[in-house]
């Protein structure tokens, strides 16, 4: 009983972290400002260069903070420091599924107006508990909060 206690207490902790420099949500979803951002080892310039992201607005969860740095995974889980003048605060997703469907509106019943390929990088809009607005090459339309990777299941934005 202890235990599940006390891992429940650890899991409440996670929910509820907030950035110690930035006072805000830990982990919370941003995206890759510039065309290319090196991902270090620690968070300073003289930490090693692991590898380099090479695609502008890809979506990235920040997990940790130390002063200008913010340690970030993508969607394998591949990450570590960047600088926080490559993120940006604009919200992006990743198509989990090939050829997604987009809707005219958040129901499965209306007409589709575009489907995307698996990886697309589409900009994020509007989310309902269970369907966002997704824009992409010029198509706009809605699809199931669970084939995105980037935004959270429960998260509702206006």
């Amino acid at each position: 009983m202890l235990v599940s206690a006390i891992a429940a207490s650890a899991q409440d902790a996670t929910v509820n972290r907030v950035g110690a420099v930035t006072n805000l949500p830990l982990p919370r979803f941003v995206s890759l400002k510039a065309a290319e951002g090196n991902v270090r080892r620690g968070p300073s310039l003289t930490h090693r260069i692991d590898w380099v992201f090479k695609r502008r607005n890809m979506p990235l969860m920040i997990t940790a903070e130390h002063g200008h740095w913010r340690r970030v995974q993508d969607r394998d889980g591949a990450g570590g420091w960047v600088h926080y003048a490559l993120l940006s605060g604009a919200r992006t997703v990743l198509v989990e599924q090939d050829m997604l469907r987009l809707h005219a509106r958040p129901d499965p019943a209306s007409p589709v107006v575009a489907a995307l390929e698996l990886g697309v990088v589409a900009r994020l809009g509007e989310c309902d508990p269970a369907w966002c607005r997704v824009s992409a090459g010029g198509y706009r339309g809605w699809t199931l909060k669970d084939h995105l990777w980037g935004v959270r299941p429960g998260e509702i934005r206006d």
